[in-house]
């Protein structure tokens, strides 16, 4: 744990103060630790969008006979700000679905019910300086849990051969790739969210998961055929502490339903 008491550096005596304020030296204040509060991106990482310019506030130099000012100073932030990658988790499955909408399960037309959602991704490619561009051609694939919190095409679910809320699609010229689906369910252990994951043309994959405010949540379980009952928070699954918060869409109510856009980056 830091030490917010500890003393860096010295005190100087009035002496030494004196014979430097004579020098027309500038007193600043000591930096409290040598530790910078910047993350660097790890391996594999992968950086959201929209991040705006930032100023540097103005500060002022004080001498023994006058106080000069400086002025503000614009800074352009970077145009991309790191976000984590999160587990696969157990219930991946290529099935190579090309489809936007997800909500229908091929082996037998039916459509999952629930509260309609529109997922929709904005990916670029990161550059030099932090320069993001529409990424062209770059797989996205989706898949989640049904409103009963039941996965696809898994033995332990019994769900073995169906292929409901599963699908990928490709980014066109403006880095879109969109989904039509239902509210996640919820399952023991687990917050509410929703897998993905990014392929590039050059190799590259980052995988993670999307979430949603709790508050959020209760208001859509409060309808059929969501359970209403008592399920895991946001702050009891590990997995979301991981994501800072950084992977929380912004759902927003339309006339048909739920929509989101997640913007990221691939670097």
């Amino acid at each position: 744990m830091d030490n917010d008491d500890e003393l860096i550096g010295r005190i100087l005596s009035r002496r030494e103060a004196l014979a430097l304020l004579a020098a027309g030296a500038v007193l600043l204040p000591a930096c409290s630790s040598g530790k910078s509060s910047n993350t660097s991106a790890q391996s594999g990482t992968s950086t959201t969008l929209g991040a705006s310019p930032t100023t540097v506030p103005a500060t002022t130099a004080t001498t023994a006979a006058t106080a000069t000012t400086v002025a503000p100073v614009a800074v352009a932030a970077p145009s991309c700000i790191v976000v984590p990658e999160l587990t696969e988790g157990p219930y991946f499955v290529d099935e190579k679905l090309n489809r936007s909408d997800i909500r229908i399960d091929p082996s037998n037309n039916s459509t999952k019910p629930g509260a309609l959602l529109k997922v929709n991704f904005r990916v670029a490619q990161v550059g030099g300086g932090g320069a993001c561009t529409a990424l062209t051609g770059a797989q996205v694939d989706v898949w989640h849990c049904d409103a009963g919190g039941l996965y696809s095409d898994v033995s332990a679910n019994q769900t073995v051969g169906q292929k409901f809320l599963r699908g990928y699609q490709t980014t066109d010229a403006n880095g879109a790739a969109g989904f039509t689906t239902v509210y996640p369910g919820a399952y023991q252990g687990r917050a509410v969210h929703i897998h993905f994951k990014i392929r590039t043309a050059q190799g590259k994959t980052f995988t993670s998961q999307l979430f949603f405010d709790d508050s959020f949540t209760n208001q859509v379980y409060a309808s059929s055929p969501y359970k209403s009952g008592s399920r895991t928070l946001n702050s009891q699954d590990s997995i979301f502490r991981d994501s800072g918060g950084k992977l929380t869409l912004e759902v927003k109510q339309d006339a048909a339903g739920y929509a989101a856009t997640f913007a990221i980056g691939m670097a």
